[in-house]
């Protein structure tokens, strides 16, 4: 399948300059994502949506036992990881990029002992097929980590209005898609439903203000990197005006350089247990 075959329409699109943003944004979120991730004694993880291998990299590294099976719908995004990866020659054989749909998985049952899902039901227009699909192919007691955006819960200050404005406009067009920007809070629910057990969520969070300075440039820069990625879509389906976009740019730029200025973003990590 090519990327137009996609049951929704990519926020981000699949630029270069997309798949680098991608790349840094793992490096950026690491610390947090990972802090309570625990893969020890799992050795065939499965990683849907693995897009740009970025996550794959970290995933290796972090637990030298695995093994991990990349599935993604992109070609271009698995195109992006296999060079990604492939010049790291201490990878060798721990993985393999398979392109597939999430909601049909082309393994057979119990062919994986843990599953990693990083930034991908917000894309996707049935996280519960998707889910699963994961189930399916799991040994009964394997671990299953997401991680899933809430994005309500953004908060820039100084107060924004461009920002708020584009932010909104964002998450619709997301909606409109068929995803879903708000599938964080929903974790719980549908592990439940689709039949795992010994769930649970923690509330993982970006809150930076005049504590650490520099990680609250670092970090609001890059959400201004990311706000862009969708500006060419946002501009297509007429979600935004040019100007909105410019003053975003402007006020992203004033925010980053307020020596007050304050960042806030949280999200969802759920874990359970394959039955």
């Amino acid at each position: 399948m090519t990327d137009n075959e996609t049951a929704t329409v990519y926020l981000h699109g699949f630029s270069p300059t997309e798949q680098a943003r991608l790349m840094k944004q793992a490096r950026i979120a690491e610390s947090t994502i990972f802090s309570s991730i625990d893969f020890t004694g799992a050795r065939r993880l499965l990683e849907v949506g693995s897009g740009v291998g970025a996550q794959t990299e970290i995933l290796l590294r972090r637990f030298p036992g695995l093994h991990a099976t990349c599935v993604d719908l992109s070609e271009a995004q698995l195109k992006a990881a296999g060079a990604h990866l492939g010049g790291m020659s201490w990878l060798g054989s721990r993985y393999e990029l398979r392109q597939a749909d999430a909601t049909d998985l082309p393994f057979e049952p119990r062919s994986f002992d843990a599953a990693f899902l990083c930034w991908v039901l917000e894309h996707v227009p049935s996280p519960a097929r998707v889910l699963s699909e994961v189930r399916r192919v799991l040994a009964p007691g394997s671990p299953v980590y997401i991680t899933e955006v809430m994005n309500s819960s953004f908060l820039l200050d100084p107060y924004s209005p461009n920002v708020w404005r584009y932010w909104m406009a964002f998450n619709d067009f997301q909606y409109d898609s068929g995803g879903d920007p708000f599938v964080g809070a929903k974790l719980g629910n549908l592990l439940l439903a689709g039949g795992y057990r010994d769930v649970t969520t923690e509330i993982k969070t970006f809150h930076f203000d005049n504590r650490e300075p520099a990680r609250r440039k670092i970090m609001i820069a890059f959400w201004e990197e990311l706000l862009l990625s969708a500006a060419d879509n946002l501009l297509d389906a007429g979600k935004v005006t040019p100007d909105i976009v410019e003053g975003m740019r402007q006020e992203m730029k004033q925010v980053q350089n307020d020596p007050n200025a304050v960042f806030f973003y949280a999200f969802v990590q759920a874990r359970a247990l394959a039955f």
